[in-house]
């Protein structure tokens, strides 16, 4: 079977994102490791993300989504290798974990909630102008929260939750955005005003990145794709990312069982030969 190793693959600095053929990179990743307590969660990445990237990771449970995006935002250090940036500085990324639970009674309303985006800009005692209190404005206004802003976070649903998560993101004006499952658990309407918005970051030249487990709208929204299976599996063109062979060989490097399944691709090829 003519096919290129994975190794080869990834030892290659093939760009993950190509948002055109012109495009410089916004990060790159040399021979990254991560993981937790030396054990590694995600290994020996090679690549480069191109600045104005729209870009998924997918990939089986326990993959390492999450975990690559910690490295990224500075969260988690390598365990090898490095993760360089180009043009932004790690203060100036956004980064939206994870959906927290919070404490219903936790005293704060949205307004408060929002303005917490522009924490880099005021301090932690800092107060705001008359031109901030617009842009929070501006940004509750965006992401459908108008009416809302006295209302206490703890009453908030979950979708109403997360659009004033993204509010905070606006906020931030990042040039580099981190979405870790932003549409876990929201409704309908909240994921597609949600998805509206970050189509909006991706027109404005920001470089978006997220981590996703729902293949369907991934394959609707994100051009590029990134499959991640504690190694890189397969990167470029959803499309073509997102082949049935490349999502089955994932699941089996998840399970341990990758060289089984590389030799049952080729077996299968050279029947059908």
């Amino acid at each position: 079977m003519d096919r290129r190793s994975l190794g080869d693959e990834l030892n290659a600095p093939v760009p993950i994102g190509q948002s055109s053929s012109s495009a410089q990179p916004v990060l790159r990743f040399d021979n990254l490791t991560l993981g937790y307590n030396r054990h590694p969660a995600v290994h020996h990445l090679h690549g480069e993300v191109a600045s104005g990237s729209l870009l998924a990771i997918v990939g089986p449970n326990g993959a390492g989504k999450s975990t690559l995006l910690k490295g990224i935002s500075g969260e988690l250090r390598p365990l090898q290798g490095r993760i360089e940036l180009y043009g932004v500085q790690r203060q100036q990324i956004a980064y939206l974990t994870q959906q927290t639970t919070l404490d219903s009674s936790f005293p704060m309303v949205v307004r408060d909630f929002v303005a917490m985006g522009l924490w880099r800009e005021i301090g932690a005692f800092g107060g705001l102008n008359a031109s901030q209190y617009q842009r929070i404005a501006a940004a509750i206004d965006l992401v459908g929260l108008n009416g809302l802003e006295g209302r206490p976070i703890g009453a908030l649903s979950g979708g109403q939750l997360q659009r004033a998560h993204f509010a905070r993101v606006v906020l931030q004006d990042a040039r580099l955005v981190l979405l870790d499952e932003p549409y876990g658990a929201i409704d309908a309407a909240s994921v597609r005003d949600l998805a509206a918005l970050v189509r909006h970051w991706h027109g404005e030249g920001r470089t978006v990145i997220a981590v996703l487990h729902d293949l369907d709208h991934v394959r609707q929204e994100y051009p590029e794709t990134l499959l991640l299976a504690r190694e890189i599996v397969a990167r470029g063109d959803t499309a073509a990312v997102l082949s049935e062979e490349n999502l089955l060989r994932a699941r089996h490097i998840a399970e341990g069982r990758g060289g089984e399944a590389h030799a049952a691709v080729c077996h299968a090829d050279q029947d059908a030969g």
